[in-house]
């Protein structure tokens, strides 16, 4: 049934993914009547065949801005998964006025002069470092899908289009001056079956936090797979 209130998303996807697997919500979120964007970020998904383009966290924000720019879009509900937390933190430092909502949905919610990298545990860190310096410094190759706990029927979908993803964007540490918290809407989805201090630690920040709405549901990492229309009515919710 078409929503009453039309809605822009632009969705933004984690590492080693694509815009291929917002596909579910996509389709939810367009039969109800919403203009959706889920762009694929340079260097992974269908655009792996730039992967040797340097390429870094600057780089994919400017993915996500020029697609606001020239599609002309303002009021933007703009969600980010995982890695793609600090993808959208930047882009609102660009586009602010254009977002009238911001939803990190199992993701980073960076501060100022964080990079990814920084969040890593020293074992992880150097597990990591280990895999890009067999790359040149290059990429990360992606973890199996059971890791991150997607559904079993959907793992061996998962493996075989994640890609690695270019290792400067985990490196590179993002520039923020309070954009993402003037924005008014702001949510944290939580995919609680994967355990994950960083961003169990992200939910129960913003719980506490009256400017913020919080959700927690019982499914792995990649949320929009798992549960697709229970995602879509929370982002419909929040816009």
């Amino acid at each position: 049934m078409p929503s009453a209130t039309k809605h822009t998303f632009v969705l933004v996807h984690g590492a080693w993914h694509g815009g291929w697997c917002w596909r579910r919500v996509s389709d939810l979120l367009t039969a109800r009547g919403h203009e959706v964007f889920a762009p694929t970020l340079t260097g992974v998904g269908e655009r792996a065949h730039l992967a040797d383009l340097p390429i870094d966290l600057s780089t994919q924000i400017e993915d996500v801005v020029r697609v606001m720019q020239y599609e002309d879009l303002s009021d933007v509900v703009l969600v980010g998964h995982s890695y793609g937390g600090l993808v959208v933190s930047g882009v609102a430092e660009r586009l602010e006025k254009k977002i009238k909502s911001i939803i990190f949905l199992d993701a980073f919610v960076p501060d100022n002069g964080m990079s990814l990298s920084d969040y890593w545990p020293p074992d992880r860190r150097k597990q990591f470092e280990d895999m890009a310096a067999s790359t040149g410094w290059k990429s990360i190759p992606p973890p199996p899908a059971a890791f991150f706990k997607v559904n079993e029927k959907d793992q061996a979908w998962v493996d075989s289009r994640c890609v690695p993803h270019p290792y400067p964007c985990f490196t590179e540490k993002v520039k923020l001056t309070g954009a993402r918290e003037r924005i008014e809407k702001k949510a944290y989805v939580r995919g609680a079956d994967y355990p994950s201090p960083y961003f169990s630690m992200f939910y129960d920040k913003y719980g506490n936090d009256p400017a913020w709405r919080t959700y927690s549901l019982r499914c792995g990492h990649d949320v929009m797979i798992d549960m697709p229309e229970r995602l879509t009515e929370i982002l419909e919710e929040v816009a």
